[in-house]
């Protein structure tokens, strides 16, 4: 056989591969797309007050882990267990959120501005990343986009701590083979957003690093949807936050 024909059988066989896999991605696409996922409406309140002495202001912003998607009461969200570690060291904490469900990195300066419109934060916790992972946002859209916004906080008076993006690896709404390039995605996506926050003077905690094997490990940490987090889930996201987070708070003054 010439090696002509051997290369050009070679050739078509690897396109043929090749368009088979994004045939399958494809597929797997659109069934993500297509299944049933919790409504934004579903998400509890985001403020509260917890606790009693030396008052805090602590915001939560970002996308729709941030605002507690997947459960059903304020103090199973991120910012409520949170909350709850920082009163348990006699702080009275007052809570708030601007997060959206749904929310990119590009989306967090009108965020801010909400936030501040209501006062300056003492801490401002960031969770964003999943959805700029999915719609593979540009990475220096996402360093310029987060590094404006930590800036902006910091310059206005508050610490803040940044989660990066979480595992989609773990995530069972997507089937196989876009689950791991979801995560790959996600990976990308973390590792920038850590390089601007840190470079912004924020404090980083790299959940899926932190947490990823656990939820991969147990589906229990994942809501009915198989993609936001459940209460045990987001119980594991705020104690890897909650250091930076104490820290942050014996920083601040607690009078804005």
């Amino acid at each position: 056989m010439k090696l002509s024909t051997v290369a050009a059988g070679a050739a078509t066989a690897a396109a043929t591969a090749a368009g088979a896999a994004v045939s399958v991605l494809a597929i797997e696409g659109l069934l993500a797309r297509r299944r049933r996922y919790l409504s934004a409406d579903l998400a509890p309140p985001g403020s509260g007050v917890f606790g009693t002495g030396r008052p805090l202001r602590l915001a939560l912003l970002g996308d729709s882990t941030a605002a507690g998607l997947g459960v059903l009461v304020t103090g199973e969200t991120v910012g409520g267990r949170l909350a709850e570690l920082l009163a348990s060291t006699g702080r009275r904490v007052h809570l708030s959120s601007a997060a959206v469900a749904g929310s990119r990195t590009v989306d967090l300066d009108a965020q801010v501005a909400r936030v501040l419109v209501h006062g300056v934060p003492d801490v401002a916790v960031i969770l964003v990343g999943g959805e700029d992972a999915i719609a593979f946002t540009p990475l220096d859209v996402v360093e310029a986009e987060l590094t404006a916004t930590v800036r902006r906080l910091v310059n206005a008076g508050s610490a803040v701590v940044v989660g990066t993006c979480p595992d989609l690896g773990a995530a069972r709404n997507f089937g196989q083979p876009l689950r791991e390039i979801m995560a790959w995605s996600g990976r990308r996506v973390a590792t920038a957003s850590a390089r601007a926050a840190a470079e912004a003077e924020a404090g980083v905690v790299d959940l899926a690093g932190r947490t990823g094997g656990v939820f991969r490990a147990d589906g229990g940490t994942l809501s009915a949807d198989g993609y936001h987090p459940s209460s045990d889930g987001y119980q594991l996201w705020a104690l890897a936050l909650y250091p930076l987070v104490y820290e942050a708070s014996r920083t601040t003054s607690g009078q804005h």
